[in-house]
């Protein structure tokens, strides 16, 4: 009996223990949340930035330059998902794998946010069974890389893709996705850049005639990818300290990394006594002398160097390799405060759609990605420098009053304006001063006012003041869509 009324005890005071420790928790969580509240930082997470009107302005400057350029040449855009199927994604990028954002499972799929443009494009290949196309893709990627962001380096950023899939006779394309590499640095004035070309099937052979065991070639390749920012001593105790390369193979790699030129040094390697009884390099060799001699024909050969040290570390490239640097930049001040190295790359990859048709059906793809980040980067230490005056909206006029009670003819105009398809604006006050609002214009950028005034709304007309010059002219009120038109088109 009396163990049976201890054990009530227990049984009635247990839930009362349980519901005072919640009430203390419950005490402390909004104890915390006080606190919480006055300490709670605001930024953005790592590697993640924040753009102004002014920044996104100079953006959109060179999105244009780089989206005109893509539909000169003919290409169609498509987009696809931010996140992929985590299996899509893996095997795809050797070394870098490690950089990919995975996802929390969310119900049953492992996702992963995408590394690059290119791998979701082969997917969609794949998947769509789609043989031949030219598109171009602007989209986010994600990586857990350690970001630089002075030299335009991000977890988050856009990359700018143009790729051209399909059997077609060899090196054509190639030489259109150099082109267009050239023409987009050109016209961005960025300063003076080179392009290095290579050929995986001419570093695979070199490899191979140096002594590379096949197993090797592309943790190999990875190290060779690292002489832009490392010394060739370091890349060589690289591979012979941590990738178990023999010194005398990592010396005959080194005699052949350290060639770069044009025709004349594709002729002598053809030449070359070991490259050119390797298979694959004989090819790839044969395939780069073609390419120089569309390039040639473009016109754009001076900007072009064939660089035996070009090795891209993505996995999936099987054919021509290239990446756009930037040597120096015009001004000295801007090249003291940006030194951004490569702001393009891309390359062949025959096998990579393959790899996701369930026959393992191959569509040849050749592809540039251009890094819009690190051009932004460069861009905007231009404008600083050069002190340019961004203007961050297009507006053409303002509707303005000089006297007060207008607001209602005011809005009227305004409203005739947009409906013919002009820039507008007002001042959102009944009865702004006249001043303030020639000022508003001063501070924007817009060059012209539309003045609503008594005398104008009885003559039929509207006054219209350039705001640079200072001129005033009458113009008939059904004529002033045409007169804003053509006087800033001039602008």
């Amino acid at each position: 009996m009396a163990d049976a009324a201890r054990r009530l005890k227990q049984e009635t005071a247990e839930p009362n223990a349980i519901a005072e420790e919640v009430a203390k928790l419950l005490e402390m969580k909004a104890e915390l949340g006080e606190e919480g509240k006055g300490k709670f930082v605001l930024k953005t997470p790592k590697g993640t930035r924040d753009y102004n009107p002014k920044q996104m302005a100079i953006r959109e400057r060179v999105f244009n330059a780089i989206i005109t350029c893509f539909k000169r040449h003919g290409a169609e855009v498509i987009d696809t998902p931010v996140f992929e199927l985590k299996e899509t994604l893996t095997g795809k990028y050797g070394e870098d794998s490690k950089l990919i954002y995975d996802l929390q499972d969310q119900g049953g799929e492992l996702l992963s946010l995408r590394y690059d443009l290119t791998v979701p494009f082969a997917r969609y290949l794949a998947m769509n069974k789609i043989t031949n196309i030219k598109r171009y893709h602007i989209a986010k990627v994600y990586r857990r890389d350690n970001p630089a962001m002075t030299r335009g380096r991000y977890r988050e950023f856009y990359q700018c893709d143009f790729d051209i899939a399909g059997q077609f006779d060899p090196m054509i394309p190639d030489a259109e996705c150099l082109k267009i590499v050239h023409e987009i640095l050109s016209e961005l004035q960025l300063g003076n850049f080179l392009i290095k070309v290579n050929d995986r099937r001419i570093l695979d052979g070199m490899f191979a005639v140096c002594g590379v065991a096949d197993s090797k070639f592309r943790t190999i390749c990875s190290s060779v990818d690292k002489l832009d920012k490392m010394s060739w001593e370091d890349v060589k105790s690289e591979m012979v300290g941590e990738k178990g390369l023999s010194p005398e193979a990592a010396d005959r790699i080194g005699d052949y990394v350290q060639l770069h030129g044009g025709l004349d040094l594709i002729e002598q390697l053809l030449q070359d006594p070991k490259l050119s009884q390797n298979k694959l390099a004989k090819e790839g060799l044969g395939d780069m002398k073609l390419l120089f001699e569309y390039l040639t024909l473009f016109g754009i050969t001076g900007k072009i160097s064939f660089d035996l040290s070009l090795a891209r570390g993505l996995d999936y490239y099987t054919g021509v390799i290239f990446e756009a640097v930037l040597v120096q930049q015009e001004n000295d001040r801007v090249e003291e405060s940006v030194s951004v190295g490569s702001v393009a790359g891309g390359g062949r990859y025959d096998g990579l759609v393959g790899m996701f048709d369930p026959k393992g059906r191959k569509v040849p793809c050749v592809g540039v990605s251009i890094g819009i980040e690190r051009i932004f980067s460069i861009m905007e230490q231009k404008v600083e420098a050069s002190g340019e005056k961004i203007r961050t909206t297009e507006t053409q006029v303002l509707v303005a009053s000089a006297q007060k009670k207008l607001l209602e003819e005011r809005l009227k105009l305004i409203s005739e304006l947009w409906d013919a398809g002009i820039k507008a604006e007002m001042l959102y006050k009944k009865n702004p001063k006249l001043l303030n609002q020639l000022q508003y214009c001063e501070d924007t950028g817009i060059p012209l006012v539309a003045i609503v005034g008594e005398q104008e709304l009885k003559d039929g007309v509207v006054k219209l003041r350039v705001v640079a010059t200072r001129e005033e002219v009458g113009v008939p009120r059904e004529n002033l869509a045409e007169e804003i038109k053509t006087r800033t088109s001039q602008f």
